[in-house]
């Protein structure tokens, strides 16, 4: 593997592992790690080319990242786990559970999109029109470069067919905000897809767990322990 990860870890137990956002870090779940950590063994990973992991040399996709956490798992020998992912981490988790469904006990995604159409518009626009401008300068600038490739994940990424949700064999909890940023009857779309998966829309925003920790952590707990 042609990185590290850089994680935190705390908690005996089950394995949990929770996968952060586009442009963030593991500290995203700062108001979920020690709670977890009483009845999991928490890992809260940061992404290639994020907080204190490095970029690496592979490509910088969705679909990557999912082999990561694959090479992550064998490394720290975990043979299956629970897998909670937020937004970009929440489709990184959907691809890893569609590649690998041997793997994931329990899947809840937050906050998670098929694709770029999953994204209310208002918020996918000037998202797409920072990619076109990074994307223009990208070979100018380090910094082009960096917005580039972060933009691209958010325009050309995930890409998931939403026939492939069939393939998910884990128990699985989609959660998103009453107001996010991803369109409801996306998130409706996914829960769906998925066999008997469970749905819950709390108050909030994008960001539910950060801004609403208490009923996000509650439902989270009661989802893998029901």
């Amino acid at each position: 593997m042609d990185i590290r990860h850089f994680y935190i870890e705390k908690g005996r137990g089950f394995p949990l592992l929770l996968l952060h956002g586009n442009g963030e870090d593991s500290s995203y779940f700062k108001h979920q790690i020690t709670e977890f950590s009483r009845r999991y063994h928490v890992y809260a990973i940061d992404t290639r080319g994020h907080g204190k992991t490095p970029r690496g040399e592979k490509p910088f996709t969705i679909r990557q990242f999912a082999e990561d956490l694959l090479e992550f798992m064998d490394e720290h020998r975990i043979g299956k786990a629970h897998l909670l992912g937020f937004s970009d981490g929440g489709n990184i988790a959907m691809i890893f559970a569609i590649r690998y469904p041997e793997r994931v006990d329990r899947l809840i995604l937050n906050g998670a999109n098929l694709n770029a159409g999953g994204v209310k518009r208002r918020t996918q626009l000037p998202i797409e029109i920072g990619y076109r401008f990074a994307k223009k300068f990208s070979g100018k600038s380090e910094k082009a470069e960096r917005n580039a490739e972060m933009l691209g994940l958010m325009v050309n990424d995930p890409d998931v067919p939403a026939r492939e949700l069939g393939r998910i064999r884990a128990r699985t909890l989609v959660i998103a905000g009453a107001n996010d940023m991803i369109r409801e009857e996306h998130t409706r779309l996914i829960a769906s897809g998925i066999r008997d998966a469970e749905l819950s829309i709390i108050a909030g925003g994008h960001f539910i767990a950060n801004k609403n920790a208490e009923v996000f952590n509650r439902r989270v707990l009661e989802f893998l322990e029901g």
